[in-house]
């Protein structure tokens, strides 16, 4: 496995590092995108999503395996993905730091 690279995530890879921690161990492609769209209301493209996997992928924060190619695909295997344990503390502090960035505005957010 490659070393981790743990530069800041964008919002793609964020919401794709969610999603397939959500779906694991059946996360793969369009599941992953659908899941975005369900919980989110936000319509991605599905190549920013596999954008989004292959980066994630080559700073070591998911892993990949093949399963066997299947008859309804063509005889194609899907590509599925895990979120690495380097992944984990980085979603945490993710977390930790966007809840406090809203900590304290709800009141300003519902005056408006």
């Amino acid at each position: 496995m490659a070393k981790p690279i743990l530069e800041p995530l964008g919002e793609t890879e964020h919401l794709v590092l969610l999603a397939v921690l959500r779906l694991q161990p059946e996360a793969y492609g369009v599941p992953i995108l659908e899941a975005i769209e369900r919980r989110t209301g936000k319509e991605l493209a599905r190549a920013a999503v596999y954008i989004a996997l292959s980066r994630l992928e080559e700073r070591g924060l998911l892993s990949s395996r093949l399963s066997d190619p299947t008859p309804e695909r063509g005889g194609r295997a899907k590509r599925y993905f895990q979120v690495s344990d380097v992944a984990i503390p980085l979603l945490r502090e993710r977390r930790r730091g966007l809840m406090n960035m809203w900590r304290g505005l709800e009141g300003i957010l519902a005056a408006r």
